[in-house]
């Protein structure tokens, strides 16, 4: 009897167009109003979500630490029964509810200007401190873990919209785009130098990264936050400077987490060497991994793109929002997951039922 593929070995089938006959069942989260409701229909508390769905995280990150270091002090400026409004780490001030979930109300930056970068810049520069010290123990716990082997890439755009704000961001592109593309320099310089203290080390105790991958979020539901032109002056080259040093290992996978129509900025992101999107969203603005794979061919693989909607609805909009994707999922470099935070409508029956008939599934 042939024994059956892994986590990553089924993922290495998939995404390279291999043989396989199921796939992956994967776990990613839900909003904490969506675990409570869990929790009040039987979810445990006290046992692993992965466990007790019998389901897979997505994959096992190993890399240094990308972020500001030394990272700004954490001030409390105002806080009340509802809220708190602090100083973040990055430098943001921002306003945090209080027992609700939501996006922090961002009221100050301390990056506003091109005038404001060089202390960014100071704060993102490699640094011996940034490796773990228990480097070898975290490879060879991913290698143990048989799934997808992930090495971050940290991100061009969504950081530096995070630090300055969207009106700041996009005021800055047209005043000083030299700046905003020292910005991206800066950021791949780092994740370069973060590669090479990690995949070698890698490498030399017998194990290869799956992939690349990276965060954006730099798209709403009407379009990107920064046009295809600005993408090319500005961006373009770091995401090409972190795709040589990928190619440079061997790694040929490099993914990016962006929410929201990615479809106006996936021709420039392909051109400078990305090839796997997560999520692709059917819930928010009606795209599909079938448009995306006959608008851009077998090149780019999708992650995602189950409308997490149907699982509100129940057993047949279930399934008939896995038949929609049958077709594609057998010709491969589709690996179906929901396409983002499972919602608070959600009960847990209904989930357990999609996780069983995507364990039941075979193509």
């Amino acid at each position: 009897m042939a024994t059956e593929k892994t986590v990553r070995e089924l993922w290495q089938a998939i995404l390279f167009y291999g043989e396989f006959d199921r796939m992956p069942v994967l776990h990613w989260t839900g909003w904490p109003e969506t675990k409570e409701r869990w929790y009040r229909e039987g979810l445990p508390r006290d046992v692993g979500e992965h466990q007790f769905f019998n389901a897979s995280p997505l994959w096992h990150g190993v890399g240094v630490d990308l972020n500001l270091r030394p990272a700004f002090a954490e001030e409390t400026l105002q806080e009340t029964a509802e809220y708190r409004i602090f100083r973040a780490a990055d430098g943001v001030v921002q306003q945090a509810w209080k027992g609700r979930s939501s996006i922090p109300h961002f009221i100050d930056f301390t990056l506003k200007t091109a005038a404001d970068w060089p202390e960014y810049r100071r704060r993102l520069q490699p640094d011996p401190a940034r490796v773990p010290v228990d480097l070898d123990a975290r490879i060879r716990q991913a290698a143990a873990s048989n799934l997808p082997i992930l090495v971050p890439t940290a991100s061009m755009m969504g950081w530096i919209r995070n630090w300055m704000g969207v009106v700041n961001m996009s005021y800055l592109m047209y005043d000083d785009p030299d700046c905003y593309a020292d910005m991206v320099n800066t950021l791949a310089e780092l994740v370069c130098w973060g590669l090479d203290q990690v995949v070698p080390r890698m490498q030399a105790l017998g194990v290869q990264p799956d992939l690349g991958f990276g965060w954006e979020d730099i798209c709403g539901k009407t379009g990107p936050l920064v046009s295809p032109a600005i993408f090319e002056r500005c961006v373009a080259q770091g995401y090409r400077r972190i795709r040589d040093r990928l190619d440079h290992y061997g790694i040929r996978l490099y993914g990016l987490d962006s929410d929201g129509m990615v479809e106006p900025l996936t021709p420039n992101w392909m051109a400078a060497g990305i090839n796997l999107l997560f999520p692709v969203e059917p819930g928010t603005w009606g795209a599909t991994p079938e448009h995306f794979r006959k608008r851009f061919g077998r090149e780019l693989r999708i992650v995602g793109g189950y409308d997490k909607l149907a699982l509100e609805k129940g057993p047949a909009a279930i399934d008939a929002e896995l038949a929609r994707h049958l077709e594609l999922m057998r010709e491969g470099g589709l690996v179906i997951l929901p396409d983002h935070l499972i919602t608070p409508d959600t009960p847990l029956a209904n989930y357990r039922y999609y996780l069983e008939r995507v364990r039941t599934l075979r193509l």
